[in-house]
């Protein structure tokens, strides 16, 4: 069992920080939480309601993810930025109507909007959303999913092998998001972004979660003991 055992409660306008060296199950952690495995046993709760990761779910309880290797993860490469962005919300008004007749100009003046907010470099709306650097790929996630209300996100390795100017922009909405009064789960391999960040910290290892202290009165010798499996 990759997971096991563990137990969180992560509130509104916190930043909960997940540490640990890669292989200690935060990846299939990530993907129990996104819907995309299924729990053996345990339940997961989002404002005292049992959640089990459906679309209907997602959207009532307004939930965001951005996870890691977002073109794999999040994407469909070869649909342009407009139609990725439209993920969320494509099958209702003002992109569709009915539940099937698809709006084309709403689709492209709302992928627009996004592309002038989110700074995301792209030739065209319609470009395919694979052509794109890996930081405005995540740029193009990060406006789908942090754009509406946002309850719940949860972040996997949101800056992996960015730029500079994407990791700024990146922790810049995820603090707004926890500064609006969302939970952020924050799964990370950097360290001193999950302190930058973070207003808790957990520390995971074999799929245990085996520490807890306050971001700001951590003692990094102690977390990297925990980490090590000390």
């Amino acid at each position: 069992i990759a997971v096991h055992g563990v137990s969180l409660t992560v509130k509104s306008g916190e930043i909960v920080g997940i540490a640990g060296v890669s292989g200690n199950g935060q990846r299939q952690l990530v993907e129990v939480l996104a819907g995309q495995r299924e729990a053996e046993s345990g339940v997961i709760r989002v404002q005292g309601e049992a959640y089990a990761a459906s679309r209907e779910e997602m959207r009532r309880h307004r939930m965001s993810l951005l996870p890691e290797e977002p073109l794999k993860n999040a994407c469909v490469g070869g649909m342009s930025v407009a139609d990725n962005i439209a993920f969320r919300e494509f099958d209702r008004a003002p992109f569709a109507r009915g539940g099937w007749w698809l709006n084309g100009k709403a689709f492209r003046s709302d992928a627009e909007r996004k592309i002038n907010r989110y700074k995301i470099k792209t030739r065209t709306p319609e470009t395919p959303i694979a052509a794109l650097s890996g930081g405005n790929v995540q740029r193009a996630v990060l406006a789908r999913e942090l754009s509406g209300d946002v309850e719940v996100l949860i972040a996997a390795n949101p800056c992996f092998g960015l730029d500079f100017a994407a990791v700024a922009q990146i922790h810049a909405e995820i603090m707004a998001a926890r500064n609006r009064g969302a939970a952020v789960l924050l799964v990370s391999e950097d360290l001193d972004e999950l302190l930058e960040l973070s207003d808790r910290l957990v520390v995971m290892f074999h799929g245990a979660f085996v520490h807890e202290a306050r971001a700001s009165e951590a003692d990094l010798t102690e977390i990297g003991r925990h980490m090590a499996g000390h």
